[in-house]
């Protein structure tokens, strides 16, 4: 199958993994039926991999409900996001919204447009939100931030439209309730914090720590029992790779690209886990 070069995240995510599309390729399975992703955030891995059949999900609602926008809305989402001024006034209007009841009345289009918007013009490109769920990053004062990307949202619209890709707004282990033997399922979670202080989940409401990463571990085996086949990224902490000891583990080079304290970003090590042998 010819991929769409086109075809790549229209959001910068916490944990994208757009620096290791190259490597994380080179450990996909080369033939399976539905491509399953739990946590899908800005879909790169999904983008790349480009599957006739996939259910996704992410716990971020907000987010599904743009992907589902950008499926059944693009021209009018394009439109809307024409509408929006790169300036620190503007910005701080729109952010204070969803601290508004009246918010969650508000158009699907017009909630996925200020998404895509306080993106691509806030601080580091970075999506957070506080205990209340409202987004609480400050303005990034950039010059000329790509916040129309049409090319990229049409390439998005047009894979979501051509292909069979269910959406799920839901815990990751009901994400995975149909994967069955032939599957194949990515699971890119939060990440087990390298340090007490480096712990970053703040893109969603739910915290994921070390209870969640063995609630995790338990899903994998419970994949594996059923035959599919399971790729798991992960930061290399000695926790996480005692955890998963039983499975393969290739260690990755990456960078981390967002860090409140820039002498904290540079190159880490993370570790990919399979339950298949390595494919390279």
């Amino acid at each position: 199958m010819t991929k769409n070069k086109l075809l790549q995240p229209f959001v910068k995510w916490a944990g994208g993994k757009r620096q290791l599309l190259e490597i994380i390729r080179m450990h996909i399975p080369h033939k399976f039926n539905t491509y399953f992703e739990p946590f899908v955030g800005g879909g790169a891995v999904l983008f790349d991999i480009q599957p006739k059949k996939a259910i996704v999900n992410d716990v971020n609602l907000e987010l599904i409900a743009t992907y589902k926008v950008i499926r059944d809305a693009v021209d009018e989402l394009i439109e809307d996001l024409s509408k929006h001024k790169n300036e620190k006034d503007y910005f701080y209007t729109l952010r204070e919204l969803d601290r508004m009841p009246e918010y969650k009345t508000w158009p699907s289009v017009k909630r996925a447009s200020r998404l895509i918007y306080l993106n691509k013009t806030c601080y580091n490109g970075l999506f957070r939100v506080n205990h209340q769920g409202q987004f609480n990053v400050p303005f990034g004062n950039y010059k000329n931030p790509n916040i129309i990307n049409e090319i990229v949202l049409r390439a998005v619209h047009h894979y979501l439209t051509t292909n069979d890709v269910l959406f799920h707004n839901t815990d990751f282990t009901e994400a995975v309730v149909d994967a069955k033997r032939g599957d194949f399922v990515y699971l890119d979670p939060p990440y087990d914090p390298m340090s007490d202080t480096a712990d970053f989940t703040g893109y969603s409401l739910n915290r994921f720590g070390r209870d969640e990463q063995i609630r995790l571990k338990r899903l994998v085996e419970d994949l594996d029992q059923r035959g599919c086949k399971v790729l798991l990224s992960n930061s290399s902490t000695e926790f996480i790779r005692d955890l998963y000891k039983d499975y393969e583990i290739v260690t990755v080079k990456a960078n981390r690209a967002i860090n409140s304290d820039a002498s904290k970003r540079g190159k880490i090590d993370e570790v990919l886990i399979m339950n298949y042998h390595n494919l390279v």
